[in-house]
């Protein structure tokens, strides 16, 4: 215990002298200053650490909520520039390869896939939702070209300025052009549209504040279909100092039966929360089978045969297959 102490003190030491040096930076737009403090401070969080982030003390836990800001305004402003270099070329999408961490949207959207399919055997959506999209709409690329090649999906993002640019990605790509559309909303004014879709992927930093992404799952339980499902990214162990960590009681408690909670390891960062919308009865689905609300079992599922599958094939898929 004490040398687990040690190394959660020393973690978080090195994570506030980060913190620091990344609030000093007089812009956050991609630079070699930038880019390198956000690299190590990746590389420091990533490895698998005993640190319970919710249960730091009050310095820690301002630093850490003021660092998932800097976090987010780093990652926009990242996503921002990568995708004006993509909207550069006549097929922007023949280009995906030239984002750094492109191959991490691969794996990440592959066993989102897998585990929405191992939780709801035979689903097939033909339409899905992204709250959270961006200007860079990985997912959505990865999921509507690789997996999901019927579905139509509908991202949702408040910028109005990143959904022009997420629209450009597109535009040379007749199948993905029809299958994709873009919208400037936040998702509390979004009401009886959210009953029109089968799966809703909610981003990681939707609602970066514990109590705003409570009410985001609510206001989703309150209008989703019953029985549609529902994919939230959240954060474990020190991942948790560049993601909000989503607690499932706070899904469950938004009207939602959470069937798996899955915490990757290495290049796969957030982990992925499956749930799905329970009936207005109060009774959900669980692989078939209803039961009470009350009574949701929670399988929380550690990196198993299934991730290191995915991981390994996923990887060498991005080495051959870079492009649409």
């Amino acid at each position: 215990m004490e040398a687990q102490n040690m190394e959660v003190a020393t973690l978080v030491q090195k994570i506030t002298g980060l913190h620091a040096a990344i609030a000093k930076l007089p812009s956050l737009s991609p630079s070699p200053d930038v880019d390198a403090l956000f690299t190590a401070l990746v590389t420091a969080c990533v490895p698998a650490s005993p640190v319970d982030v919710t249960k730091l003390g009050p310095e820690a836990q301002e630093m850490r909520e003021d660092l998932i800001r800097l976090c987010s305004d780093a990652e926009g402003r990242l996503e921002a520039h990568y995708s004006d270099v993509l909207n550069a070329f006549d097929n922007p999408l023949d280009h995906l390869d030239r984002f750094p961490y492109f191959s991490n949207y691969i794996n990440l959207s592959k066993l989102e896939h897998e585990l929405l399919l191992r939780c709801i055997p035979g689903l097939a959506p033909s339409r899905v939702a992204f709250v959270g999209s961006g200007p860079l709409p990985f997912s959505s690329l990865v999921l509507a070209a690789r997996h999901l090649p019927s579905t139509r999906f509908d991202n949702y993002d408040r910028c109005a300025a990143a959904n022009g640019r997420a629209r450009k990605l597109v535009r040379a790509d007749k199948d993905l052009r029809a299958r994709m559309s873009f919208h400037t909303v936040d998702v509390a004014d979004l009401t009886d549209e959210l009953g029109e879709y089968d799966v809703v992927f909610l981003a990681a930093l939707v609602g970066m504040a514990a109590e705003d992404k409570a009410k985001v799952v609510a206001h989703l339980g309150k209008h989703m279909a019953d029985g549609a499902a529902l994919v939230v990214r959240s954060a474990h162990g020190a991942r948790g100092f560049l993601y909000p960590i989503v607690d499932p009681e706070d899904i469950r408690r938004g009207g939602f039966d959470v069937m798996t909670v899955h915490h990757p390891e290495g290049e796969v960062i957030n982990s992925v929360i499956i749930a799905r919308k329970v009936d207005a009865g109060g009774n959900g689905l669980q692989n078939g089978h209803s039961h009470a609300l009350g009574a949701v079992p929670m399988v929380v599922s550690q990196p198993c045969k299934m991730e290191a599958n995915t991981l390994e094939k996923s990887e060498e898929m991005a080495k051959k297959e870079l492009a649409f």
